[in-house]
């Protein structure tokens, strides 16, 4: 075989350089499997089920065997095809007409000379493809886990919300039974005993809102894992979230760019739509094929293979008029190729906005969480403070009642301040994290 078809050089996105990431970074080398920084091993077991059983994960990689099998296709034109044909037949009366012989049995043999590299250009796009398939295959599981660690970390919040409010349901109510004893000797009016029991009900309204949170997130984690949500079997969950892993290392944003999935596949979409257009240029050049056939012809089963007949044949077709078809063809691959390019720029530039995003957010969140602590500290001691006071009668229930509904939202609110900040740290894995075996690539080998 011939072939004339150059060398692939690497491809930059067409964008400017991009200077290092400007948050600060850590120093902590993120593994592959991220969310083992976490040190759950519930997660871990939910995150390795999902990985073999959801579903979506599981087309995705059929559509990589798809992409295999498309790839053996175009490799298979470079080799000669072979197929074997046989014939008999009855004629009345005998013996048969001259030069109708009835039996017969052949070979024939067929191949282009890939004399451009047109056919060698199809094989690398095709294998190219199969890169891309197989990266989004990788993105998909990044995704997946991601979407797992979300869900699961939500589960844990909202079961912890549900302690809680079931908590200050409790305190609420002896409050209640507190005030209605001073309201029988004429220590408070009876509209703060409403107040109280309207806080109180309010409470008891959050406690249905989570208990339907707890309910959905249950469900949604067991379509992840690919079982139907009544069958599943609640997971065993923790009492409270983790604590934040050490801040990973990001590394350079030329390291980003090769490791993640998401913008090796837009690479590789990339080099397949280059090599499209050298198969449709190369589509405009003359080709040769040949043609073998070998065939033993008889009237009769026993005079069969005793004479054979051999013709090999050499053809050139060469393009001459087709109405301007060949070069539009080439300008369509023209321009799909630089429509990969820019993809290819956007994704690069996503990736960068991604690692950007989150290492603000896990700041600034840090920064919010600490107010958040100041503020509820603040309101626990006013909170006391004013329940001295209102003891002594120095000041009426109405500041008491405000102070408790606020140090009660505060405690509710951080533990959502909590979950958003291991939800950014997720991000920040997701942004930084490559690809991670799933224990299916064995399969692509064979």
């Amino acid at each position: 075989m011939v072939g004339c078809t150059p060398k692939i050089s690497e491809v930059s996105p067409p964008i400017e350089e991009a200077d290092p990431f400007s948050s600060t970074t850590g120093e902590v080398t993120l593994e592959d499997k991220w969310w083992t920084a976490f040190n759950d091993p519930q997660l871990n077991t939910l995150i390795d089920s999902a990985l073999q059983q959801n579903l979506n994960l599981l087309t995705t990689w059929e559509q990589v065997k798809e992409a295999k099998a498309i790839r053996r296709t175009q490799a298979s034109f470079l080799w000669p095809d072979l197929s074997a044909q046989a014939r008999t037949a009855i004629s009345r009366p005998e013996p048969d007409f001259a030069g109708g012989e009835n039996v017969q049995a052949g070979l024939a043999a067929a191949y282009e000379v890939d004399l451009w590299g047109r056919l060698s250009a199809n094989k690398q796009a095709a294998a190219y493809r199969f890169q891309a398939s197989y990266q989004d295959y990788q993105a998909a599981a990044l995704s997946l886990s991601a979407e797992i660690a979300t869900t699961w970390f939500q589960l844990l919040t909202a079961k912890e919300q549900l302690e809680l409010t079931e908590q200050q349901i409790n305190t609420n109510k002896d409050i209640i039974k507190l005030i209605r004893a001073r309201f029988g000797s004429g220590q408070i009016r009876g509209v703060d005993i409403l107040r109280q029991n309207q806080l109180l009900e309010a409470t008891r309204d959050l406690k249905v809102v989570y208990e339907t949170d707890v309910a959905l997130l249950k469900n949604q984690l067991a379509v992840l894992l690919g079982k139907p949500p009544q069958n599943f079997i609640n997971p065993e969950v923790a009492d409270t979230l983790p604590a934040l892993p050490p801040k990973p290392s990001t590394g350079l944003p030329l390291e980003l760019v090769r490791r993640r999935p998401d913008v090796q596949s837009a690479y590789s979409q990339l080099l397949a739509a280059d090599r499209d257009m050298a198969a449709a240029v190369r589509a405009k050049y003359p080709r040769i094929s040949l043609d073998l056939s070998v065939q033993s012809r008889s009237n009769t089963y026993d005079g069969l293979f005793k004479d054979w007949a051999y013709t090999l044949a050499g053809n050139i077709v060469a393009p001459l008029l087709y109405g301007g078809r060949l070069r539009a063809q080439v300008e369509r691959t023209e321009a799909i190729k630089n429509q990969q390019l820019y993809q290819y720029g956007q994704t690069v530039l996503t990736a960068f906005r991604e690692v950007e995003d989150a290492l603000i957010q896990e700041e600034k969140q840090k920064e919010r969480i600490a107010i958040l602590e100041k503020r509820l500290d603040m309101a626990d001691k006013t909170n006391r403070q004013l329940r001295i006071e209102f003891i002594n009668g120095l000041s009426n229930y109405l500041d008491v009642l405000l102070a408790l509904d606020e140090a009660q939202q505060l405690r509710r609110d951080m533990l959502v301040a909590k979950q958003q900040q291991l939800e950014i740290r997720i991000s920040l894995y997701r942004a930084l994290a490559g690809a991670f075996d799933t224990d299916r690539e064995e399969e692509l080998s064979e």
